[in-house]
């Protein structure tokens, strides 16, 4: 019969606990609820450090919003409208951007540079 290289730790929960710091099981002395100094060091910094800013993300946008398109028809170009309410067609995509800030018309990021822009999906 083989005997186990490392025995497994007693269910007992008053016998064998969890460091909450470091995960590793140890046998209380009293009301110890820490395996060492350094991780009950480690829990009293955690728990009375500064609260850091609070991290804020902005809500997810639909493509559409800064999408560019233009209509085959009339050649108007759309900020985040697919249909040209003048000709009633359904507008082709040129690419994401957003309003001109001098003119107030939409303007394509691939207008403004050389390379084409991409988008990298959502997982």
């Amino acid at each position: 019969m083989t005997e186990p290289t490392q025995p497994s730790p007693s269910r007992d929960d008053h016998a064998t606990m969890t460091c909450p710091v470091c995960q590793t099981y140890f046998t209380p002395v009293g009301r110890q609820t820490y395996c060492s100094t350094p991780c009950r060091k480690t829990a009293f910094r955690r728990r009375h450090q500064n609260p850091s800013a609070a991290i804020t993300i902005p809500a997810a946008l639909h493509r559409r919003d800064y999408t560019i398109y233009e209509c085959p028809d009339c050649g108007e170009r759309l900020h985040g409208e697919q249909r040209c309410q003048p000709c009633g067609s359904f507008a082709r995509r040129i690419g994401i951007g957003g309003l001109c800030p001098h003119c107030d018309q939409p303007v394509a990021l691939s207008d403004l540079i050389d390379q084409q822009a991409t988008i990298m999906p959502n997982r």
